[in-house]
């Protein structure tokens, strides 16, 4: 790599993994504590910074060295990185979407690639995190580029009754399909998120927002009834500017059909104490969505995005029970593992502990599981 294609690298790199230090600031003495983010009133939640913004409010989030970006930019220029796998590597599957749905009583979840799904259930489909870009990049001449297209085509989408979103970090919110979105449903489609990112969406023309915090939920009308929709905890963090950290909140995502079958959403997360109170206060799960990939350089990572022996440890915290499907890897260089390692590396810590194996599903580009 020449040092004008670095310096586009770290540039888009920076944006979409954060520069400097990515824990939250630590809540000090203020002279004016800011309005809690949700409007209510009442005791702060502890992931509401009394400072504005929000934080992580467990220790294991508060791991990560001052320059952290740096050092890593500076090391992985001094080591031989696995190269990105040719498209040939990861092939896609054919898509069995059910159109125009699926029955109020099935579930389908199809890998578009990342951390982007199409889920069918209780007759509604949503869309998870979806990006439909070349580039998880604030620009699509530089930044990282995908191994391989969606795995669904656009013009293969059926209609979109709602969207779930994670977190604001270009690699799950793409700006071009948000647009595109909006262009092809106006405001048909319902765009869930954690707080404060009306105002991002209203200046892209988007009006139908809900807004919820950790474990605020809300219902999603579908043919045989309401859906319920759960935001829920994880350990992340936001920016798409070096000014605006920590000004949105991250969540992960539970969607419950009137049939009682169930979905979590995991987002992007790292490894955190607080993922056995999720099953406690809200029930197992059907199928788990959960990240696998982007976890080295572990030193730095770690905070942020579990690697495969934490993603299996979240399993068995959620519950041990239903289908992990595994996200997050084999759509763009976003860390220093050999991109096709998650997936064996899964596979083995799975197989290590006895767990079912055709409970760890690990789709290929357009697969659609169907639970039975």
């Amino acid at each position: 790599m020449n040092r004008r294609d670095f310096l586009l690298w770290t540039a888009a790199a920076g944006a979409t993994l954060g520069v400097a230090r990515w824990v939250l600031p630590t809540s000090g003495a203020a002279a004016t504590l800011a309005a809690r983010p949700d409007g209510l009133s009442g005791p702060r939640p502890s992931h509401h910074d009394p400072n504005g913004g929000f934080r992580n409010p467990w220790p294991t989030a508060d791991t990560r060295e001052e320059g952290g970006f740096w050092r890593w930019q500076r090391e992985r220029r001094q080591k031989e990185l696995a190269p990105n796998p040719p498209p040939e590597a990861l092939p896609a599957a054919d898509p069995n979407i059910a159109y125009p749905r699926a029955g109020a009583d099935e579930l389908r979840i199809t890998w578009v690639g990342h951390a982007t799904f199409l889920i069918q259930v209780g007759g509604v489909n949503l869309l998870t995190d979806p990006h439909w870009s070349h580039r998880a990049s604030p620009v699509q001449f530089a930044g990282p580029a995908r191994f391989t297209p969606p795995g669904v085509a656009w013009d293969r989408l059926p209609t979109i009754d709602a969207v779930l979103l994670s977190h604001n970090h270009y690699d799950h919110l793409d700006d071009g399909t948000v647009r595109r979105l909006r262009r092809t449903l106006g405001d048909e489609v319902r765009w869930f998120t954690p707080l404060e990112y009306r105002g991002w969406f209203r200046s892209r023309g988007v009006q139908n927002v809900t807004e919820l915090d950790w474990w605020q939920q809300t219902t999603l009308d579908g043919p045989a009834g309401p859906l319920r929709i759960v935001a829920l905890p994880c350990q992340h963090w936001t920016s798409r500017t070096p000014w605006n950290r920590q000004e949105q909140l991250w969540a992960s995502w539970a969607v419950i059909a009137p049939n009682g079958q169930s979905v979590y959403f995991g987002g992007d997360s790292g490894y955190f104490p607080g993922y056995p109170e999720i099953p406690e206060r809200v029930g197992t799960f059907d199928a788990l969505l959960l990240p696998i990939g982007a976890y080295e350089p572990r030193w730095f990572m770690r905070p942020v995005h579990m690697n495969p022996e934490e993603a299996l440890r979240t399993y068995q915290d959620l519950g041990g029970t239903g289908t992990l499907l595994g996200m997050h890897w084999g759509t763009w260089r976003l860390t220093d593992e050999d991109p096709l390692e998650p997936p064996l590396r899964m596979r083995d810590v799975w197989d290590a502990v006895g767990l079912p194996p055709n409970q760890l599903q690990i789709p290929r580009h357009g697969e659609t599981w169907i639970h039975t």
